[in-house]
């Protein structure tokens, strides 16, 4: 009987040694965690009680410059709230933050307001000037690491720009700041200067590069920018109601400062062919154009396979280098359209062994000099109507990661007119306009002010719209037997296109002859204009264009 008893005594006892160890267990982890939360968080104030963790941005920061220097953080754009939220606590004097402060933009701007479809560009008048857009004071920002900023995104979709002006302000005044802050000490020691940016629309791909994205998580985006591009960007008028400079004539300090900071890398003149060998005389003259304005540029042809091998002869013999691409079709041309393959254009994104290209449609001819061009930054255009411009010559700055966005946003993004101008637009809203004289467009409606037939003899360039003039009998320009093609007329135009022709090695002539089809579409046209007695009277005119008999398959 008191064996019995013993043994229940020791079950007892070895079930409340089991029960004590299990209750200390889980004391030490229930308490030890938190004491660990504790110590992590802890915040070393006037409330010892208080808890923090640290913002998404500072711990992206933290990884991207190891950590291991003081920095200084600039907020932009967030309320008394959100400032609390993505402030630094608990990390001593490692960081300090600051809010910036600028006024908003007026709401009573709109975007046509910076962007007019319409400016005198006559440097005799008072120069045009943009609507104010506020900055912050930059000399009290002077020594900022890092800027955070809160990006507005209302309105904004996958499918189509934003054309925002409070969005244009926001993204202007973090690339102010990094701008004033990396270059404080001087022209030449640049800091090391970061952006972040919240928001799930991300900054303005035209003024912050994909190139300089560090990191993407969630909607936080982490840029440490290059200086020297990005200060281009800065020194670039606010929006196209004045020209860009350096070349415009509305502050030549600002000048100056652009001209003195150029960059010496290789550069290029592109063009595009593809699908046909109907532009190939017109390529075959533009080169011959660049070349006899003594431009030091490279000049390259990017084709598709649909380009004979003897068309490539003559390209090659006029200047320019050749090489092969894939053309891309345009997601929203109709099928058989004249811009069904035009996105073959977004190729020249590849081109990264350049630093600097100017895109130019074969379909110009270039009468100066125009390699000051390559000074302005990405993109450069001039106007085309409203606030678009002319894709026909843009500058643009290489990129593999902008070509990769570009393909992405093509099937998403619209197009006004199907082609890459229409596409292009709506990526790119914040452009710098290049003087007309640059790209010249031959269009003459009731509203145009200039007359067709006295063309100034100072343009740069000249964009032949409508029926091209290889296209045509040299006696005249074609576009005058067509109604509708009226607006493109101009024999002035149409003659300075053949003396540049009548200027090229007999052996590239051939390259431009006339086809059967050509000659009898030429024929027809001259014939419905002479039965409809278009009041011009173009139709009245004696053909003595030889190559109507020497016809070419």
């Amino acid at each position: 009987m008191a064996h019995k008893t013993l043994h229940s005594n020791q079950k007892l006892f070895t079930l409340s040694l089991i029960l004590l160890s299990l209750s200390l267990l889980i004391f030490f982890i229930f308490f030890g965690s938190k004491n660990n939360v504790v110590n992590r968080f802890k915040v070393e104030t006037d409330q010892p009680n208080q808890f923090f963790t640290n913002p998404r941005w500072f711990d992206l920061i933290q990884e991207e410059s190891n950590g291991d220097k003081k920095i200084k953080v600039g907020l932009v754009n967030l309320n008394d709230e959100e400032v609390s939220q993505y402030e630094v606590h608990g990390n001593g004097s490692l960081v300090d933050t600051v809010r910036v402060h600028f006024d908003r933009v007026s709401k009573v701007r709109e975007w046509n307001d910076f962007f007019p479809v319409w400016i005198n560009e006559d440097s005799n008048l008072q120069p045009p000037t943009c609507p104010e857009i506020p900055m912050p004071r930059l000399e009290e920002y002077w020594d900022l690491s890092v800027v955070v900023a809160k990006v507005p995104c209302d309105g904004w979709t996958s499918e189509a720009g934003l054309r925002d002006v409070f969005r244009l302000q926001v993204n202007l005044v973090v690339a102010n700041l990094l701008v004033r802050s990396g270059c404080a000490k001087g022209p030449d020691i640049k800091r090391e200067v970061y952006a972040v940016f919240i928001g799930h629309c991300g900054p303005m791909p035209e003024i912050f590069r994909c190139d300089d994205l560090l990191r993407k998580e969630g909607d936080h985006w982490v840029y440490k920018p290059e200086l020297k591009r990005l200060k281009q960007k800065v020194l670039m008028p606010l929006g196209t109601c004045q020209i860009a400079y350096p070349f415009g004539k509305t502050d030549n300090a600002r000048e100056n400062k652009l001209k003195n900071r150029q960059f010496n890398h290789r550069e290029a003149y592109v063009t595009v062919l593809h699908s046909s060998d109907a532009y190939v005389c017109g390529a075959i003259a533009l080169a011959q154009s660049i070349i006899r304005t003594n431009s030091t540029k490279d000049l390259l042809l990017l084709h598709d396979e649909h380009v004979s091998p003897r068309s490539l002869t003559g390209l090659r013999t006029a200047g320019w280098k050749t090489r092969q691409i894939e053309r891309i079709r345009s997601p929203f041309a109709k099928k058989g359209s004249y811009n069904e393959w035009n996105y073959s254009k977004l190729r020249i994104w590849l081109l990264t062994w350049y630093h600097k290209v100017v895109f130019i449609d074969s379909d110009l001819l270039v009468f100066k000099n125009m390699d000051w061009v390559f000074h302005y930054p990405q993109i450069s255009a001039a106007g085309n109507d409203r606030t678009l411009f002319n894709s026909g010559i843009m500058v643009i700055e290489p990129s593999l990661c902008t070509f990769e966005d570009l393909m992405l946003k093509s099937f998403k993004v619209g197009s006004y007119n199907g082609g890459d101008q229409g596409f292009l637009n709506e990526v790119f809203t914040w452009w710098h306009r290049l003087p007309n004289e640059v790209n010249f467009l031959k269009y003459f409606d009731r509203n145009h002010s200039l007359d067709r037939e006295k063309i100034p003899d100072d343009l740069s360039a000249i964009h032949y719209l409508g029926l091209k003039p290889w296209m045509c009998y040299r006696d005249y320009d074609c576009n005058w037997d067509i109604k509708e093609r009226q607006v493109f007329a101009s024999d002035k135009a149409h003659e300075k296109w053949w003396q540049v022709y009548d200027e090229m090695a007999e052996r590239l002539k051939p390259y431009c002859g006339l086809s059967p089809h050509m000659n009898w579409r030429i024929k027809k046209w001259r014939r419905i204009a002479k039965k409809l007695s278009l009041p011009d009277e173009h139709w009245k005119i004696g053909v003595t264009d030889p190559r109507q008999y020497t016809l070419v398959q």
